[in-house]
């Protein structure tokens, strides 16, 4: 157990039957009477985010998650098939999980997958992917009005603003977490 004047962020608890990660604290004391604490926390499941206010005294049962290193193999239908490094068990891992890690995903690439128990929670990438670029138009000599970018779709769906000179088949390092290009890999 933990109380709830512990909260810190990135804290996950379980409560109201489902897992919760906290995203923002704070301690209120009022004039008279005792202190409270003021939260925000994500449903590490759905996604939802809920405020919630708690007296200093509250405790709440805190969890242990571990990230287990996984390749992604391929998409099946709606779910992705990912395997477990170690043990070389396959598991099925639905698009939510995947939320917008699943435009940078290509096939056997690791990543992380959070987990409780068995039960997948969330998967993370890499800070930086290199992948490659299977359509873009040709740079125009010239063409820097529009800031010297154009845009160009990678291997694995998503599209990329990349500078002028950068052409077709093309690995380039793309940043996971903004969407961004680094530069030519």
């Amino acid at each position: 157990m933990i109380s709830v004047t512990d909260l810190r962020n990135g804290t996950k608890v379980e409560m109201d039957g489902g897992l919760w990660e906290c995203l923002d604290y704070s301690h209120l004391k009022m004039g008279r009477g005792g202190a409270k604490v003021v939260t925000k926390f994500r449903n590490m499941e759905t996604g939802s985010i809920v405020d919630r206010t708690f007296n200093s005294t509250e405790k709440l049962q805190d969890i242990y998650v571990e990230g287990k290193p996984m390749q992604y193999l391929y998409k099946d239908g709606q779910d992705y098939m990912f395997m477990d490094m170690q043990t070389f068990e396959q598991i099925h891992l639905s698009p939510v999980l995947a939320g917008d890690a699943a435009k940078f995903m290509k096939e056997n690439m690791e990543m992380e997958v959070t987990m409780y128990g068995d039960k997948p929670l969330k998967i993370t990438l890499p800070n930086q992917v290199i992948l490659q670029i299977v359509e873009t138009d040709p740079g125009v000599r010239g063409d820097t009005v529009s800031g010297g970018t154009k845009p160009a779709k990678l291997e694995s769906g998503a599209t990329v603003q990349v500078p002028l000179f950068v052409e077709n088949g093309t690995s380039v390092k793309v940043d996971t977490r903004t969407g961004e290009y680094l530069s030519r890999a």
